[in-house]
């Protein structure tokens, strides 16, 4: 398995620290509000890399965190009159909503920043007893940056060429710096801002400590993946690299992997420009298996762009693999025969060669759209290869394997949408009833009904079909 390291700037062979396992860290969202889709694509991307370890049949420790103190969720919580604990635990919630939605799988663990200090804590101690650290005068706790000689190794920048490596918001004790590239691990309360004790000042950790001390804590000094979008490469990701290493003494991370921007409409993402568009809004025009499809149809390390034909363009596209899905149950619930024949057995033998190429897409860096080719292939052979002659077992046979396959990509042959099969399948049944009774006019309020519930109703050989629009 092939897996581009940002860290070397190429592939390299997939080696875990231990054999079978997974160790794997994803920077998750700061929760002051819904996230939005370009939070979708790494939560997406990350979770089917994941998918497709344990189908493989590694363990996978998955550890993405919630970043719930921040100026953001302060802000926020002002505006309201509320606190930034009641911002970021309303938040989560939401979040968890969208990411089930999405069918992203909960992380192993998702620790909570504020839960964290204490490692926080001990993490800046050592750093400072190592003399990688210092305390300012108002008790701000800077990184000294020019101790870790190897800082820029993951951006590829001079670290002579840099400016201050801490977030564009301007904290007490800016002046105090002994070198402008330093960054903060600690910084001293303002009036209202929730804040902790610790030996330095009454106040809260930097940004960047909380992941290194997260990923140590739930996975280990070395991990195996850290990953996140590319807007995180620097100064977050290089930080962490910094402190983790200078504190524990041994490499942080094998494997960096992040994903490229998403663009709307070819621009990037902004509410200046009107283009910012939350999941629960988007999920509100497109089911998000739409959604999630749209993300895996382009390599994550492209950037992608979101527009409404493009949407409408992966609707059509999912359709067909469902569609296909729906046939092979229709005959796996009405075929004649039960067994396979001999040459349906051969058939499906030659079938092994779809999962080769979604192997193969899958084993050279996470290709999904190739993988999804794959997937294609495979829908057009069950179109073309499945019949009214077919028997249940080679039908349940394809079904189980296109199920597998797209339960790879996170990819729901069924949905929570089937539970109105039985309610449609009796409008369906009553319509038909209708039209031999020559009740026409019911007949045809009952299309018109299932109409305007998203239902395409198909007169086919094999009697009534059903689709939705």
């Amino acid at each position: 398995m092939q897996i581009f390291n940002t860290l070397s700037r190429q592939k390299e062979e997939f080696v875990p620290i231990e054999e079978g396992k997974v160790r794997m860290y994803v920077c998750g969202p700061t929760v002051y509000n819904l996230i939005h889709i370009g939070n979708a694509r790494p939560m997406i991307v990350f979770d089917t890399v994941r998918r497709y370890f344990e189908y493989k049949g590694y363990t996978v420790n998955y550890v993405s965190n919630f970043t719930d103190v921040d100026d953001k969720i302060i802000k926020k919580a002002i505006e309201e009159g509320t606190t930034s604990d009641a911002v970021s635990k309303r938040y989560i919630v939401e979040c968890k909503k969208d990411m089930a939605d999405l069918n992203v799988k909960p992380a192993t663990t998702h620790p909570l920043a504020t839960e964290e200090i204490d490692g926080m804590i001990s993490m800046i101690n050592t750093l400072i007893e190592k003399g990688h650290a210092y305390k300012a005068e108002d008790g701000t706790v800077y990184f000294r940056t020019r101790s870790f000689p190897e800082y820029g190794k993951l951006s590829h920048r001079n670290i002579d060429d840099l400016e201050s490596g801490h977030r564009d918001i301007k904290v007490a004790g800016e002046s105090t710096k002994e070198d402008p590239l330093d960054f903060v691990l600690w910084k001293p309360k303002k009036e209202g801002e929730p804040y902790w004790k610790s030996p330095w000042c009454d106040g809260r950790p930097g940004w960047h400590i909380e992941c290194s001390v997260m990923s140590k804590k739930y996975l280990g000094q070395e991990i195996d993946i850290h990953a996140g979008g590319e807007d995180l490469i620097f100064p977050h990701h290089e930080n962490e690299i910094a402190q983790s290493e200078a504190a524990n003494g041994v490499q942080f991370s094998k494997y960096w992997m992040h994903n490229a921007f998403l663009n709307i409409d070819n621009k990037k993402m902004s509410k200046s420009l009107g283009n910012f568009f939350t999941v629960r809004e988007i999920t509100e025009k497109y089911d998000p298996q739409v959604v999630r499809f749209f993300m895996l149809n382009a390599h994550y390390r492209s950037p992608l762009n979101f527009s409404a034909e493009l949407m409408e363009s992966a609707k059509s596209s999912l359709e067909r693999i469902t569609t296909a899905a729906r046939n092979l149950k229709y005959r796996m619930d009405n075929a004649a025969e039960k067994k396979s024949t001999d040459a349906e057995t051969a058939l499906y033998m030659t079938t092994n060669e779809f999962v080769n190429k979604f192997e193969e897409a899958m084993e050279d860096d996470f290709n999904t759209a190739d993988a999804l080719s794959a997937i294609f292939e495979f829908v057009k052979f069950i179109n073309t290869n499945v019949s009214e002659a077919s028997s249940k077992e080679f039908a349940k046979l394809l079904y189980d394997r296109l199920e597998k396959l797209c339960g790879v990509m996170g990819l729901l042959l069924e949905t929570d949408e089937e539970d109105l099969d039985s309610e449609i399948e009796k409008m369906i049944e009553a319509r038909q009833q209708a039209r031999k009774n020559k009740d026409f006019a019911e007949a045809d309020r009952i299309r018109d009904e299932l109409l305007s519930k998203g239902i395409i109703l198909e007169d086919t050989r094999e009697g009534v079909k059903w689709k939705r629009a």
